[in-house]
């Protein structure tokens, strides 16, 4: 599998079940399996669960604090996996929009039952956080520096969103916000409203009929939280909720209804991007287990995926929503793999314009990129692993 996360400047390719890497003979590349022949040095996941994604400020997760999110997603992690938290020796968070208290992240993995051997931290690559936890386990697993580690990405955009910085560096000003680079790059590559409405319908058609049929049971581990009686009033009784479903899909999206919907940012020059066809602020959070395989095997544990390399790039910052344009050919490359040897890409959806520039200048066959549906319909994939 090839995902990747913040428009691709981070991409990830791991073998699901050993079903992405057809038809090679054995080797290695710079350190990386390109057939999957298992080896007992492969770096595997052993569970990977998230939670239902929801609206920020609107959905079930509005007021679950962050640290809340995180204790809750660790512990109902460890309870589903069976991992001992006394083997797990490193926990990396990611998040893009950090809490002020830097400590967040220790506290609710404690809380969460883990020993106090158990070090944590927090990493930060923006909406591609999450998948740099995965890389940093990866890593330190390689290394011999640790033996089991767990990845997490978790954002609440409820209780963290993202300020307006007052930038005094006239240089620094320039950087263009997440807004103008979608504008900016469907001008540019030419990418139309129409097309980004078909790539957005798309996203929500496949989302609704993956949840409709089930297909994310498996995936979205249930969340015991509270909200608030009366919206209004923070200091009403709460109500405790079971959240187990993803709040953002459109489950009865029409062309008719993408087309008619407005420009959301308006006054921004060309406006291409709608609400329906670009991503959500959203709140979530996912969780990995990693660990060596011969580890697994002598734990027990089932196999799900194994991770075989990441690929970083930078892009411009008007037009970052190209990225994986570039950090997908790189990561193949690496790989000593071909696009057609792979038979599931997610790349994130974070507009509109980005998706359907990425996939169509990749070439994708979109009947293997995004079959769930992405970020459009759930999220800013800025946390999920």
């Amino acid at each position: 599998m090839l995902a990747s996360r913040r428009a691709g400047k981070i991409v990830q390719i791991s073998v699901y079940l050993a079903r992405a890497v057809k038809n090679r003979v054995g080797r290695q590349t710079r350190g990386i399996h390109t057939e999957f022949q298992p080896s007992p040095e492969d770096i595997v996941l052993t569970f990977a669960r998230r939670t239902a994604l929801t609206r920020a400020k609107k959905g079930l997760f509005k007021d679950t604090s962050s640290d809340q999110l995180l204790r809750s997603t660790l512990q109902t992690g460890l309870k589903l996996s069976g991992m001992d938290p006394a083997l797990v020796e490193d926990i990396v968070i990611g998040t893009c929009h950090p809490p002020s208290p830097c400590y967040e992240a220790r506290a609710a993995a404690l809380a969460a039952g883990f020993p106090e051997s158990t070090p944590v931290q927090t990493v930060n690559r923006l909406c591609g956080s999450g998948l740099m936890a995965i890389r940093h386990i990866s890593d330190s697993i390689r290394a011999g520096d640790i033996d089991v580690g767990i990845a997490v990405g978790y954002e609440s955009m409820s209780s963290h969103p993202r300020p307006t910085p007052l930038f005094a560096d006239e240089q620094i000003k320039q950087t263009p916000s997440s807004l103008d680079c979608a504008k900016m790059l469907a001008l540019e590559y030419d990418v139309s409203r129409a097309k980004q409405d078909h790539y957005g319908l798309l996203s929500h058609t496949r989302a609704s009929h993956a949840s409709r049929s089930g297909r994310f049971q498996d995936e979205i581990m249930a969340i015991t939280t509270t909200v608030l009686s009366n919206p209004e009033d923070p200091s009403s009784s709460r109500v405790s909720v079971t959240v187990d479903t993803d709040d953002g899909i459109r489950h009865n999206a029409t062309l008719e209804m993408m087309t008619a919907a407005r420009p959301a940012f308006k006054g921004m020059g060309d406006e291409r991007s709608t609400g329906p066809n670009s991503s959500q602020v959203t709140d979530g959070a996912a969780m990995a287990i990693m660990m060596r395989r011969s580890k697994a095997e002598k734990l027990g544990f089932d196999i799900l995926a194994t991770h075989l390399g990441t690929s970083v790039v930078g892009v411009s910052p008007r037009v970052m929503g190209i990225g994986p344009v570039r950090a997908i050919p790189a990561v193949l490359a690496r790989a000593n793999l071909t696009v057609s040897d792979v038979d599931l890409f997610e790349i994130n959806e974070a507009f509109g314009s980005m998706y359907a520039y990425s996939v169509e200048t990749l070439e994708l066959d979109i009947a293997k990129v995004n079959v769930n549906g992405g970020a459009i319909m759930g999220a800013a994939a800025v946390f999920v692993v």
